[in-house]
């Protein structure tokens, strides 16, 4: 089980690796960064590639160049190389939060905004695949996770499915999702923020018997603990 906890996704996208990987995804307001509040800072490293900030009172005190726990980026390579750095060279860290993968996407098509052309396309599925890809080889003590935006389709009959909103076709083809054991979506209900465990005309998913219910407390502190008795 230790491989599948390596990522999740939280939708929110919420991945998480352990070695956990997941993916945490969901819309803007959703919850996303706001479930990582009780993370140790001490033990944890920020991306930041929306470079909008944490969501929470007193983050700049947790989160700071001074901590050498925060940066802000949108670029592929760097992202890419401060994964490997801390998987090889930082084991006091075991956590790393990518805030978000669309930041990465975004930034690099517009970059390249004015390029024609397929191979563009290819190389911006090829960056963003690298970087998912990798944080499936961190170490076992290592957890990565993915925060991304979500899009919902919705079909002439009223059919409806939410799942990570990506740039161009390569990456729908490759399903991001399909990489990460374990995807949250990010839901206000009736009020509160709630992850979703389960695929509801979404991608959400856990390993089975790892949740008994299909909504729980945003908190992502309490998913990894759940995670790891599994």
């Amino acid at each position: 089980m230790k491989k599948s906890m390596r990522m999740l996704a939280l939708v929110l996208c919420f991945v998480m690796v352990l070695g956990l990987f997941a993916a945490c995804g969901g819309e803007s307001g959703a919850g996303k960064t706001t479930s990582l509040r009780n993370l140790n800072p001490a033990e944890t490293f920020y991306i930041d590639c929306d470079k909008k900030g944490l969501s929470w009172k007193g983050w700049k005190k947790q989160y700071n160049s001074k901590n050498k726990n925060y940066i802000t980026t949108d670029e592929q390579s760097k992202v890419l190389a401060l994964l490997k750095g801390i998987n090889d060279m930082c084991p006091k860290v075991h956590y790393v939060v990518v805030d978000t993968l669309n930041g990465i996407m975004v930034a690099d098509e517009m970059r390249r905004s004015k390029e024609k052309g397929f191979d563009k396309w290819v190389d911006l599925a090829t960056s963003v695949y690298e970087i998912v890809d990798y944080a499936l080889t961190v170490r076992n003590d290592l957890t990565v996770i993915f925060l991304c935006h979500t899009q919902t389709e919705h079909t002439d009959d009223g059919f409806t499915f939410t799942h990570i909103k990506t740039s161009g076709k390569k990456l729908d083809k490759i399903v991001l999702e399909s990489k990460f054991p374990v995807v949250l979506h990010a839901k206000v209900i009736d009020g509160e923020h709630k992850f979703e465990t389960r695929a509801d005309f979404s991608t959400a998913k856990t390993p089975l018997g790892a949740f008994e219910e299909q909504y729980i407390e945003n908190d992502i502190v309490k998913v990894l603990e759940a995670l790891k008795e599994y």
